[in-house]
């Protein structure tokens, strides 16, 4: 077991220092929060609930005002490692790197100077604490990153959890693969046709109509230009609360 863990870093590493040498990252800064088990991470501004069941996991991060984009970088996958180069570098992890997923928003707080870390204008992560200790020494609390947007692989398909009322439908579009993220959705009842939903807020759309008691299909488009048709996922016995799976996933 030792030796296939230690496989495993090295392989880790390997895989950092690759990604290191090819591709452009961008300079950011990254706290944790939520606990060690990363239980304080549940929830969050996407409107995710219980992270496990939507597909996300513990390897998760709240992003800044800059990178959360009003709930549209919701989903979306983040490669990152520990800046050595930077001052409070010397905290890092050398040689490490995590894919989080975007989970929740780190709001500014205005009684520090701009904000603090979460300010306007700073690209900043504030992970949960499993994730941030691959990077970071715990006894440093904040280092300098180096970040760059990945694409996302996911088990299973996409979910969609349902809340609203019997005039109001609101969803929140799970585990996506690919770019991570939704740039449109549209969903159909049993005895309508296709209806534009808009984004309400986080991962959460909504469609101003009476869908009760209809089966429904969504379709959905990602932020990275795919576009799929979920026909059909949603029996007519659905009720608000519930959430439903499907077989069919982004790839970019």
């Amino acid at each position: 077991m030792q030796m296939a863990n230690s496989l495993m870093l090295c392989m880790v590493v390997a895989a950092c220092l690759v990604a290191l040498a090819a591709a452009d990252w961008s300079q950011g800064t990254s706290t944790f929060y939520g606990g060690v088990d990363g239980s304080g991470t549940m929830g969050g501004a996407c409107g995710y609930d219980n992270l496990y069941n939507a597909g996300y996991g513990v390897l998760n991060a709240a992003l800044s005002q800059t990178l959360f984009n009003d709930g549209a970088s919701c989903g979306q996958c983040y490669l990152i490692t520990c800046d050595t180069s930077r001052p409070g570098g010397e905290y890092c992890k050398p040689g490490n790197c995590i894919t989080v997923s975007a989970t929740n928003l780190c709001p500014a707080n205005y009684a520090l100077p701009n904000g603090g870390w979460c300010g306007p204008g700073r690209p900043h992560f504030d992970m949960s604490q499993p994730a941030w200790e691959h990077i970071g020494v715990f006894q440093a609390g904040i280092v300098p990153v180096l970040y760059q947007r990945v694409q996302c692989s996911r088990t299973g398909g996409v979910r969609f959890s349902f809340a609203g009322s019997n005039y109001f439908l609101l969803v929140n579009i799970q585990n996506l693969g690919g770019s991570g993220s939704v740039g449109a959705a549209w969903v159909k009842g049993d005895n309508t046709g296709w209806i534009q939903m808009s984004r309400n807020w986080g991962a959460n759309w909504q469609a101003l109509a009476g869908l009760v008691g209809q089966g429904l299909s969504f379709a959905v488009t990602s932020t990275g230009g795919q576009y799929i048709q979920f026909l059909n996922v949603v029996p007519a016995w659905w009720q608000f609360g519930m959430a439903f799976s499907t077989n069919q996933n982004f790839v970019y």
